[in-house]
Parts: structure tokens; C-alpha cells; sequence
């Protein structure tokens, strides 16, 4: 099998095409996230902080000259990425269907043999 083939078949695998598709998503989420800490949380709830503190956004907080405020903001977008994603696949495993139960195993060689004996003695 050529080079180029043996590429085509592995980049047209359904789990290859899946993570492309999840990283592409996840970029654009990541934007979101993003948008949501700086635009929505930081200035409702974070404001008097920085507001205290000096800062015109929690980006540019940087006491020391260590931009600590870009760390806390990466740190927050992480936070909200992963509960939703603990959301995400928890709604996902509440929807699969559960296994069915394993059918009950019947006797044993041992038991099996046990009631034939017995059976011949009466």
C-alpha cells in the first residue's frame, strides 16, 4: 500500500474526522468562554475588585509586573469549559440505554450432577 493511500485511509477514519470536528468546536466554545469571563463575569462581579485594585480589566491587572489577572482569567475559562463539559457528558450518559441484565446463570456442572444422582437413587 502506497504512502498517499495508506494517509487517505487514516485521515478518512471516523474517529480521525470526529476529532477534527471536536477541536474545531472546541475552538469556537473556547471563544465563547472566552467572551463570557471578559465581557458578562469580570465586569459584574469582578469589577470592584479591579476597580480597587487599578486595573481597567482583569487582563491588565498586573501588581508586581506578573500578569496575574491574565492567569485568573485563564483559570476561570478553564473552570467554565470544564463544567460544561462535565454537563455535556453527563446529559449524554443519562440518554444511552441501559445494558440489559445478564441472564441468570442456570446450575452448576457440580449441582447439575447432584440432582441427576439423586434422582437415580429414588
Amino acid at each position: 500500500m502506497g504512502f498517499i493511500s495508506e494517509f487517505k485511509e487514516f485521515a478518512m477514519k471516523g474517529n480521525v474526522m470526529d476529532m477534527a470536528i471536536g477541536v474545531i468546536i472546541g475552538g469556537a466554545f473556547g471563544k465563547i468562554v472566552n467572551s463570557l469571563i471578559e465581557d458578562i463575569i469580570t465586569p459584574i462581579i469582578l469589577k470592584p475588585a479591579l476597580e480597587a485594585a487599578g486595573a481597567a480589566s482583569i487582563e491588565t491587572w498586573a501588581p508586581g509586573g506578573m500578569l496575574i489577572g491574565k492567569f485568573i482569567s485563564a483559570v476561570i475559562s478553564f473552570i467554565v469549559i470544564a463544567f460544561v463539559l462535565f454537563l455535556i457528558i453527563k446529559g449524554l450518559n443519562k440518554m444511552k440505554k441501559p445494558e440489559p441484565a445478564p441472564a441468570p446463570s442456570g446450575p452448576t456442572q457440580e449441582e447439575l450432577l447432584t440432582q441427576i444422582r439423586d434422582l437415580l437413587k429414588k
